[in-house]
This record gives structure tokens, sequence and C-alpha cells, in this order.
């Protein structure tokens, strides 16, 4: 029997330490062919404060014969993420999991695997721009799998980074301070997290210090940009969640490599460097996460949670849908 599985219960089954763990083991089945992530539905409407838009990712699982996908819909009044998830074998709906703290996570998750495989491991200091709700998430990321000693907030309103950095001190115990501006920010960086809706780029390919590793997490529509495009030239490994998405939403790598296979094709996705237990070059200048959404990760995180769900007797049950034949004329008068 599917069941419906809430934000609090998710919360109880999976935090984002375990969903990283959850993540490094899911996420190679993609490389290795016994996994496909679907491209991302995305529709947009509206501008300036009124700017709204449909998102839909997903995947499937062929050994556990599970697949599913992530919807929501991010409006100026919020949002209300849900993830379906149907059995592969049968088409049938084995459960819908309330999916905004599972969403933060494997955004996070998917940060703090790509620091863990590309930063190095010295790494102790993290700047972050942006005080949004998916900030917080990020920086707990980055701890998770650095020695980090010292956040850096920038934000464009000065009031919300004064009160994030707050926020990580009270809630992670890491000494958070705030930064004037971008240049100030990162010019002690050995992590860079950019989490903002940002329309033109802040961050200069001439900022980052030599031997930092940024996440590019913000930026997921082809109307946003984070990063100048010149930044990849220094890149040593620049790595996505998703090559066919970077190719459709990324506006910064689109700048950066045209039409060029061969330019897209240097890409690494982070299936690919779990799969080969790759790390960062011992030389490289700088190296970069783009991140777009893959709806894989979603799917992997949300087997998990319903695994542990039904283990623990968790969620309410749902009548399975049942068949109708549709009316096709109208009733007589």
């Amino acid at each position: 029997m599917p069941i419906w599985v809430t934000e609090a219960e998710v919360v109880g089954l999976l935090d984002l330490p375990g969903a990283i763990d959850v993540l490094r083991e899911g996420l190679p089945s993609e490389a290795r062919g016994t996994a496909v992530s679907s491209s991302k539905a995305h529709a947009s409407w509206g501008e300036g404060a009124g700017h709204a838009a449909l998102h839909a990712v997903g995947g499937a699982l062929f050994d556990e014969q599970l697949v599913g996908m992530k919807t929501w819909t991010h409006t100026p009044g919020g949002a209300c993420p849900l993830l379906i998830l149907f059995d592969a074998a049968s088409g049938q709906l084995v459960g819908v999991i309330e999916a905004f703290a599972l969403g933060q996570m494997r955004t996070a998750a998917m940060s703090g695997l790509a620091t863990d495989l590309l930063a190095r491991d010295d790494a102790q200091v993290l700047a972050i721009a942006g005080s949004g709700k998916q900030s917080l998430a990020q920086v707990a990321a980055v701890t998770a799998v650095r020695p980090i000693r010292q956040v850096v907030v920038w934000s464009r309103n000065a009031d919300n980074a004064t009160r994030f950095a707050e926020s990580v001190t009270e809630e992670l115990h890491v000494t958070a301070h705030t930064a004037p501006s971008a240049g100030a920010l990162v010019e002690d960086a050995d992590v860079i997290t950019l989490a903002t809706r940002a329309t033109s780029p802040f961050l200069e390919a001439s900022m980052p210090t030599a031997g930092c590793h940024i996440n590019a997490i913000g930026a997921i529509t082809p109307e946003r940009a984070e990063f100048e495009p010149a930044l990849l030239e220094r890149a040593d490994v620049v790595a996505v969640d998703s090559v066919g998405q970077a190719r459709e939403l990324a506006s910064e790598l689109q700048a950066a490599y045209g039409r060029s296979d061969e330019r897209w094709g240097e890409l690494r996705t982070l299936s690919d460097l779990l799969l080969r237990g790759a790390r960062r070059p011992p030389t490289a200048d700088i190296t970069v996460f783009k991140a777009l959404g893959l709806g894989l990760a979603d799917v992997v995180l949300g087997g998990h949670v319903l695994q542990r769900a039904h283990s623990q007797s968790l969620g309410r049950p749902l009548d399975p849908p049942n068949r109708a034949s549709p009316r096709l004329t109208r009733p007589a008068p």
C-alpha cells in the first residue's frame, strides 16, 4: 500500500550527513548504467517580484525497481515540493514524500560530495554568498566534510547577512562574520559557495585565490548567473550534476563553451567522479561544481526514506488509485 510521508517524518528519518552518505553510495549507479536521471522540465512566468516557475525533476533506479518525480512551483508566496515514487515494474504508486526538507538536504548533500572530492583536505575557510533558505544547509554540508573553522557571509542585504552569520554560529557552532563585498568575501576562502538568485555575475574570474573550490548552486535557470564565464578558464576540473541540464540551463557555462561539443565533453559528473574515486588534482588552481538539480538524487534519497518509513511503520497509508473509464459522451439532459 502506498504511503504519504510528512516533512516531520523525513527529518526524523534522515539527517544531512546521512544524506551525503546515501548519495555517495547511490549516485555511482548512474555512471554504471543502472540508473537514469530525467531532464528538468521548467516553465516560468511573471517579472520582478512576481516571477514564478514550475519545476519537475526525476529519475529511475533499475536495480531497486524505483522511479520517481519531484515537482514544485516556486512563487513569491512560497512552494510545496512533492516527491512521487512508483514501482518501476508495475507502474503503481508506492509513496508521496513532502520534499521541502528532503530537497534542501539533496541540494546541500551534492555540494558536500563535490567539496569532499574537489576541495583541499585542509580547507578551513568557507565563504558563502547568499543568506536564503538553502544557505544554512550549504554551510552544514561543507562543515560535514572539511575542518571549517571560519565562515564568511556576504549578501546584498547586509541585515540578512548579519542575521545569517549569527545563525551559523548558533546552530553549527562555527565562527562566522560578514564581508562588505563579494571581493572581500572570497579573498581568503578555501571553499566558496554561491547560493543566490543573482541575474548578473558578481564573482569575477580573478577573485578566487589559487587552491580554492567553488560550489555554484544558485543559478539554476537561464536568466540567472553568479560567476563570470571566464572563471571556468582557471578551473582544472569543472564538475556538474548533469551535463545535459548544464547545456540547457547554465548560462555561465553556455557563455563559456558555446556550441563546442569538445568543451562540453570536458565536464565531469559527480556520479562519474564517485565511481572512479577521483580527487582534486594536486596542482589545481581552482575547481568548480555547477549544480542544476539532479532528479536521480531526489529518488535515491526518497527511496532510502521510504524504506526506513516502512521499517518503522511510519507514513500515512493511501488508498491505491482505482481506474475508472472516462465518460466519452455528455450525459443525456
